[in-house]
């Protein structure tokens, strides 16, 4: 019987076979947004099972196992790894049409050369041949990235981290892919959240400047993005729900940190005003840095206050939010672009209504100074599976350049996610190569297998400045 995951999965052409087999499968990685923590890259974790390497810190896997009515003490708590690994792999059957079915088992099959369907029946078989890799010296972090041919990845950093791991990394010539830090200003950015006046003093203490004003907190973020250039820094990232960014009002920004420091409630447009300002300056900052500014848009947080309260942030509670305005999205790119100081820009949507937008939009804001300088990003998150993947891939053909396309990125907080890299290159081949098929596009394996492979790695590769 041939096994689920096989030479061809996806590949429902020739074409597309082609494409993949002889122009995407063997190309590196460049995993520039990921959520790895760079200690855990320096001292090179050992799992001690296959249940802490998937189920510690995957709220993909929570939510599901949450929605198969699993105790919460199998998926956050105090269980086993080994209880939570044979809870998950009791639901695994019914997840069919989930992409964690198929994420699941690629890394099965790439990682450990597993090819059983994972089940109840299959639960101990697969536990003992995944754990006799994960604690030998191949199951380790470094050798997990290295066995997926990453050339480089970017974690993501907070403004106040002292960056140590990432620069012991740079000094160690034992481990050859490149780890880089990503200036994530998020916390500087969200002046509603109750915590707010504390990270002032801790960002004021990184910098060494005693934060009061917004000028205070300007200054303070530059230099902190300054270390994170002396670090290898090359990127940005924001995350927004819906933003407001047509509000321009110098005022009520320095009025909302007033308030916000203050501890007293603001108005909406006093933290869009905020908002729209900072992202303005951090711009500008980054077009003179040579940074690439990665905005994710669309996302609603902690939407289970029983939960977030319980179990904190970033543990299966998020989901879609409204779409982003498209004069909001324009406002922002213009009065950067206005003044010569938009720097590169990724756009990522969570709510797949926005497709067409971003897409439309980032064609509005193209220069000579890069080619496909405003980029409308890989599928994200709700929208990171088979359907989501080939939506993106073709809006992005329909109104933009997709041979410029930076590609994918495992946006993951897991060494064992590299596999949805060669899912997303299998997606990417079967729908060029349906073109192909039917007669869209011509059979030129030469040019069309170069974009194959330029998305898959070299894109992405220039457009960061890796070969600087």
């Amino acid at each position: 019987m041939r096994s689920f995951i096989h030479e061809d999965f996806l590949l429902t052409s020739e074409p597309a076979r082609r494409l993949y087999h002889d122009y995407a499968e063997h190309m590196p990685i460049f995993d520039y947004h990921c959520h790895l923590n760079p200690a855990e890259i320096y001292e090179n974790k050992q799992f001690s099972d296959i249940g802490e390497a998937w189920l510690a810190g995957d709220h993909y896997k929570w939510r599901l196992m949450r929605a198969n009515a699993i105790p919460e003490e199998f998926v956050t708590g105090n269980a086993s790894y080994r209880e939570k690994f044979d809870r998950f792999a009791q639901i695994m059957p019914g997840l069919i049409g989930n992409p964690i079915y198929h994420w699941s088992h690629l890394e099965l099959k790439r990682f450990f050369g597993i090819d059983e369907l994972l089940s109840s029946q299959t639960a101990n078989a697969v536990w003992e041949r995944a754990n006799e890799k994960l604690q030998g010296p191949q199951g380790a972090a470094r050798a997990l990235i290295a066995e997926s041919n990453v050339r480089a990845l970017c974690t993501t950093d907070d403004p106040v981290d002292d960056l140590r791991y990432h620069k012991m990394l740079a000094e160690d010539n034992s481990f050859t892919t490149r780890v880089l830090p990503t200036f994530r200003p998020e916390k500087a950015l969200n002046i509603v959240d109750a915590g707010y006046p504390a990270y002032m003093q801790k960002l004021g203490a990184a910098a060494n400047i005693y934060i009061r004003t917004l000028d205070d907190v300007k200054q303070a973020l530059a230099a902190r993005l300054e270390y994170f250039a002396s670090c290898g820094c090359r990127l940005s990232d924001h995350s927004f729900g819906s933003p407001d960014f047509t509000v321009w009002d110098e005022s009520a920004a320095e009025e909302a940190m007033r308030k916000a420091l203050a501890g007293e409630e603001l108005l909406d447009y006093e933290v869009a005003a905020y908002q729209s300002l900072m992202m303005d300056y951090l711009g500008e900052l980054y077009a003179d840095k040579g940074f690439t500014m990665q905005l994710h848009i669309g996302a609603q947080r902690n939407l289970n206050t029983l939960r977030y309260r319980a179990l904190g942030a970033d543990i299966g509670c998020d989901s879609i939010g409204d779409v982003v305005s498209a004069a909001s999205l324009a406002a922002l790119l213009d009065r950067m672009a206005v003044r010569g100081k938009l720097p590169r820009t990724i756009l990522y949507t969570l709510n797949a209504a926005d497709n067409d937008k971003l897409a439309a939009a980032a064609g509005c804001f193209q220069d000579e100074s890069t080619a496909g300088k405003v980029q409308f990003g890989s599928a994200w998150w709700f929208n990171d599976h088979y359907d989501g993947m080939t939506a993106q891939i073709k809006s992005l053909a329909n109104i933009g350049v997709l041979s410029r396309f930076v590609g994918m990125l495992t946006d993951s907080r897991s060494f064992l996610s590299y596999p949805r890299h060669e899912y997303f290159r299998r997606i990417l081949c079967e729908v060029v190569g349906g073109w192909i098929d039917k007669g869209m596009a011509p059979a030129d394996y030469d040019t069309i297998g170069g974009m194959i492979e330029d998305i898959c790695f070299h894109n992405v590769w220039k457009y960061i400045g890796m070969e600087e």
